[in-house]
């Protein structure tokens, strides 16, 4: 095998989605819950596409997918919060992915920015929509954190496909 042993299974220009998809899993990312209110109540979303982006002005960013039936709300909400998810949090994020639960029987809080806050996250940060730009075919929302909120414990972690943990 070229390249230090690893297999070029993904070229671009080439039907190989889901090689490049595989290859991406490969690194693992934490696990965050998008919410914002909407006309029909609080919503949520189940993420891993999310990074910081600058310290001054504080920014972050996430990525929803365009084919999402929520797309439209989640880069048009003027604001919105992420909760970054604790290690025993799989369930929490499983309520928010396609077909979830969502926030059906789910206590939460109102955040001063009028989002749905849910308890006992590792963090969270209140956002003000900074930008939306195109990313193929996912949005890249960029926020505005102005202000954020944190508790000591581990990161729920996704890698593969699957939820996990961070060993130290």
């Amino acid at each position: 095998m070229a390249d230090g042993g690893i297999d070029p299974s993904f070229t671009p220009g080439t039907d190989t989605s889901r090689a490049f998809r595989d290859a991406l899993g490969r690194f693992a990312t934490g696990v965050v819950i998008i919410t914002c209110a909407s006309p029909d109540g609080p919503t949520g979303f189940t993420a891993n596409s999310f990074a910081a982006l600058s310290l001054d002005p504080p920014l972050v960013l996430w990525s929803p997918a365009k084919s999402s039936s929520r797309h439209a709300l989640l880069t048009g909400v003027d604001h919105f919060a992420i909760h970054v998810l604790r290690a025993d949090q799989s369930e929490l994020a499983g309520r928010f992915i396609r077909g979830g639960l969502g926030f059906a029987g789910l206590a939460h809080d109102i955040s001063p920015l009028g989002t749905p806050a849910l308890p006992d996250v590792l963090a969270r940060f209140d956002c003000a929509r900074h930008a939306v730009f195109d990313g193929g075919d996912h949005s890249i929302v960029v926020g505005r954190v102005l202000r954020a909120a944190m508790a000591d414990g581990a990161p729920l972690v996704f890698s593969a496909g699957r939820y996990g943990t961070f060993a130290g």
